[in-house]
Protein backbone atom coordinates (compact mmCIF):
# COMPACT_ATOMS: atom_id res chain seq x y z
CA UNK A 1 0.00 0.00 0.00
CA UNK A 2 0.91 3.72 -0.04
CA UNK A 3 3.52 4.84 2.44
CA UNK A 4 4.77 1.32 3.10
CA UNK A 5 8.47 0.77 2.50
CA UNK A 6 9.42 -1.35 -0.49
CA UNK A 7 10.63 -4.80 0.48
CA UNK A 8 12.06 -7.52 -1.68
CA UNK A 9 12.63 -11.15 -0.86
CA UNK A 10 15.25 -12.95 -2.93
CA UNK A 11 15.77 -16.68 -3.16
CA UNK A 12 19.12 -17.67 -4.65
CA UNK A 13 19.61 -21.26 -5.73
CA UNK A 14 23.22 -22.43 -5.72
CA UNK A 15 24.47 -25.07 -8.15
CA UNK A 16 25.04 -27.43 -5.22
CA UNK A 17 21.47 -26.93 -3.99
CA UNK A 18 19.98 -27.49 -7.46
CA UNK A 19 22.11 -30.56 -7.97
CA UNK A 20 20.94 -32.00 -4.66
CA UNK A 21 17.32 -31.19 -5.53
CA UNK A 22 17.70 -32.79 -8.96
CA UNK A 23 18.81 -36.05 -7.36
CA UNK A 24 15.50 -36.22 -5.45
CA UNK A 25 13.33 -35.87 -8.57
CA UNK A 26 11.59 -38.85 -10.07
CA UNK A 27 13.15 -38.92 -13.54
CA UNK A 28 9.88 -40.25 -14.99
CA UNK A 29 8.15 -37.03 -13.93
CA UNK A 30 10.57 -34.73 -15.78
CA UNK A 31 8.89 -33.50 -18.98
CA UNK A 32 11.03 -34.67 -21.91
CA UNK A 33 9.79 -31.78 -24.08
CA UNK A 34 11.05 -29.16 -21.64
CA UNK A 35 13.18 -26.58 -23.48
CA UNK A 36 15.41 -23.88 -22.05
CA UNK A 37 13.83 -20.43 -22.44
CA UNK A 38 15.83 -17.78 -24.30
CA UNK A 39 14.47 -15.06 -21.99
CA UNK A 40 16.36 -14.83 -18.72
CA UNK A 41 13.52 -13.09 -16.83
CA UNK A 42 10.25 -14.76 -15.94
CA UNK A 43 7.47 -12.95 -14.09
CA UNK A 44 5.56 -15.17 -11.68
CA UNK A 45 1.75 -14.98 -11.64
CA UNK A 46 0.38 -12.56 -8.99
CA UNK A 47 -2.44 -14.40 -7.33
CA UNK A 48 -1.39 -18.01 -7.06
CA UNK A 49 -1.82 -19.32 -3.49
CA UNK A 50 1.44 -21.30 -3.47
CA UNK A 51 3.45 -18.24 -4.54
CA UNK A 52 1.75 -15.93 -2.03
CA UNK A 53 2.11 -18.35 0.87
CA UNK A 54 5.80 -18.96 0.14
CA UNK A 55 6.75 -15.29 0.38
CA UNK A 56 4.25 -14.36 3.10
CA UNK A 57 5.58 -17.15 5.31
CA UNK A 58 9.05 -15.59 5.20
CA UNK A 59 7.96 -12.01 6.10
CA UNK A 60 7.46 -12.62 9.87
CA UNK A 61 11.15 -13.50 10.20
CA UNK A 62 12.09 -10.13 8.71
CA UNK A 63 9.60 -8.32 10.95
CA UNK A 64 10.96 -10.03 14.04
CA UNK A 65 14.55 -9.49 12.95
CA UNK A 66 15.28 -13.18 13.35
CA UNK A 67 17.12 -15.36 10.90
CA UNK A 68 15.29 -18.61 10.12
CA UNK A 69 17.18 -21.83 10.92
CA UNK A 70 19.09 -23.58 8.13
CA UNK A 71 16.43 -26.31 8.01
CA UNK A 72 13.61 -23.77 7.62
CA UNK A 73 15.57 -21.92 4.92
CA UNK A 74 16.18 -25.15 3.02
CA UNK A 75 12.48 -26.02 3.14
CA UNK A 76 11.64 -22.56 1.76
CA UNK A 77 14.19 -23.03 -1.02
CA UNK A 78 12.70 -26.41 -1.94
CA UNK A 79 9.24 -24.82 -1.91
CA UNK A 80 10.61 -22.08 -4.17
CA UNK A 81 11.88 -24.56 -6.76
CA UNK A 82 8.50 -26.33 -6.83
CA UNK A 83 6.78 -22.97 -7.33
CA UNK A 84 8.98 -22.36 -10.38
CA UNK A 85 8.47 -25.85 -11.81
CA UNK A 86 4.69 -25.54 -11.35
CA UNK A 87 4.78 -22.19 -13.17
CA UNK A 88 6.45 -23.30 -16.39
CA UNK A 89 7.50 -26.82 -17.40
CA UNK A 90 10.34 -25.36 -19.49
CA UNK A 91 12.02 -24.33 -16.25
CA UNK A 92 12.97 -27.97 -15.77
CA UNK A 93 15.42 -27.47 -18.65
CA UNK A 94 16.55 -24.05 -17.41
CA UNK A 95 17.16 -25.21 -13.85
CA UNK A 96 18.69 -28.61 -14.35
CA UNK A 97 17.86 -30.82 -17.20
CA UNK A 98 19.89 -30.24 -20.35
CA UNK A 99 22.22 -27.48 -19.35
CA UNK A 100 23.38 -28.50 -15.92
CA UNK A 101 26.65 -26.68 -15.31
CA UNK A 102 28.02 -29.82 -13.68
CA UNK A 103 27.31 -31.91 -16.76
CA UNK A 104 30.16 -32.41 -19.20
CA UNK A 105 29.35 -32.25 -22.92
CA UNK A 106 28.81 -35.87 -23.98
CA UNK A 107 30.40 -35.72 -27.44
CA UNK A 108 33.41 -33.74 -26.18
CA UNK A 109 33.99 -36.42 -23.56
CA UNK A 110 33.51 -39.34 -25.97
CA UNK A 111 35.76 -37.80 -28.62
CA UNK A 112 38.53 -37.70 -26.02
CA UNK A 113 37.83 -41.14 -24.51
CA UNK A 114 36.27 -43.33 -27.23
CA UNK A 115 39.30 -45.65 -27.17
CA UNK A 116 38.94 -46.38 -23.44
CA UNK A 117 37.26 -49.54 -22.21
CA UNK A 118 34.38 -47.92 -20.29
CA UNK A 119 30.88 -49.16 -19.53
CA UNK A 120 27.88 -46.96 -20.34
CA UNK A 121 27.34 -46.51 -16.61
CA UNK A 122 30.92 -45.27 -16.18
CA UNK A 123 30.61 -42.85 -19.12
CA UNK A 124 27.32 -41.54 -17.71
CA UNK A 125 28.90 -41.04 -14.29
CA UNK A 126 32.01 -39.32 -15.69
CA UNK A 127 29.80 -36.86 -17.58
CA UNK A 128 27.77 -36.10 -14.43
CA UNK A 129 24.64 -38.06 -15.30
CA UNK A 130 22.58 -41.03 -14.25
CA UNK A 131 22.49 -43.79 -16.88
CA UNK A 132 18.90 -42.90 -17.84
CA UNK A 133 19.72 -39.19 -18.22
CA UNK A 134 22.86 -40.03 -20.21
CA UNK A 135 20.85 -42.15 -22.68
CA UNK A 136 18.20 -39.45 -23.03
CA UNK A 137 20.77 -36.68 -23.51
CA UNK A 138 22.73 -38.81 -25.98
CA UNK A 139 19.61 -39.35 -28.09
CA UNK A 140 19.45 -35.57 -28.54
CA UNK A 141 22.92 -35.42 -30.11
CA UNK A 142 23.05 -38.62 -32.17
CA UNK A 143 20.71 -40.99 -34.01
CA UNK A 144 23.02 -43.86 -33.07
CA UNK A 145 23.08 -45.71 -29.76
CA UNK A 146 26.13 -44.78 -27.60
CA UNK A 147 27.70 -48.20 -28.31
CA UNK A 148 27.29 -47.82 -32.09
CA UNK A 149 28.62 -44.24 -31.95
CA UNK A 150 31.77 -45.44 -30.16
CA UNK A 151 32.31 -48.26 -32.70
CA UNK A 152 31.90 -45.80 -35.58
CA UNK A 153 34.29 -43.31 -33.95
CA UNK A 154 36.88 -46.05 -33.40
CA UNK A 155 36.53 -47.16 -37.03
CA UNK A 156 37.02 -43.58 -38.26
CA UNK A 157 40.18 -43.25 -36.16
CA UNK A 158 41.51 -46.63 -37.35
CA UNK A 159 40.69 -45.73 -40.95
CA UNK A 160 42.68 -42.49 -40.63
CA UNK A 161 45.65 -44.30 -39.05
CA UNK A 162 45.72 -47.02 -41.74
CA UNK A 163 45.24 -44.60 -44.65
CA UNK A 164 48.00 -42.35 -43.35
CA UNK A 165 50.36 -45.34 -43.30
CA UNK A 166 51.27 -44.50 -39.67
CA UNK A 167 50.03 -47.77 -38.20
CA UNK A 168 49.74 -51.39 -39.22
CA UNK A 169 46.29 -52.99 -38.98
CA UNK A 170 46.92 -54.72 -35.65
CA UNK A 171 48.34 -51.56 -34.08
CA UNK A 172 45.49 -49.43 -35.37
CA UNK A 173 42.91 -51.95 -34.12
CA UNK A 174 44.17 -51.98 -30.53
CA UNK A 175 45.14 -48.28 -30.43
CA UNK A 176 41.57 -47.15 -31.10
CA UNK A 177 40.06 -49.48 -28.48
CA UNK A 178 39.04 -52.68 -30.30
CA UNK A 179 39.87 -55.83 -28.34
CA UNK A 180 39.40 -58.41 -31.11
CA UNK A 181 41.20 -58.25 -34.45
CA UNK A 182 38.77 -60.43 -36.40
CA UNK A 183 35.77 -58.45 -35.12
CA UNK A 184 37.58 -55.23 -36.06
CA UNK A 185 38.30 -56.54 -39.60
CA UNK A 186 34.67 -57.59 -40.03
CA UNK A 187 33.10 -54.25 -39.00
CA UNK A 188 35.80 -52.32 -40.89
CA UNK A 189 34.96 -54.16 -44.12
CA UNK A 190 31.22 -53.68 -43.51
CA UNK A 191 31.79 -49.94 -43.11
CA UNK A 192 34.42 -49.18 -45.75
CA UNK A 193 33.82 -51.97 -48.27
CA UNK A 194 37.40 -53.24 -48.08
CA UNK A 195 39.39 -55.24 -45.56
CA UNK A 196 41.74 -53.16 -43.39
CA UNK A 197 44.66 -55.36 -44.47
CA UNK A 198 43.98 -54.53 -48.12
CA UNK A 199 43.75 -50.84 -47.32
CA UNK A 200 46.95 -51.04 -45.30
CA UNK A 201 48.80 -52.55 -48.28
CA UNK A 202 47.35 -49.91 -50.57
CA UNK A 203 48.35 -46.94 -48.39
CA UNK A 204 51.34 -48.44 -46.60
CA UNK A 205 53.49 -48.49 -49.72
Amino acid sequence: GKGEPYRSIVLKFSKAFLREFYQTLDRQQIPIDSKREKASLLLLPKNRPDIRSLFESVIPYFDAGEKPSEKILKLKMIEGVYVLLNTDRNLYASLFDFVEPWKIDILDYLNENYMCDLSMKEIASYTGRSLATFKRDFAKVSDLTPQKWIVRRRLEAAHDLIRSGKKKVTEACFDVGFKNLSHFSKVYKETYGVAPSWQSELYGK
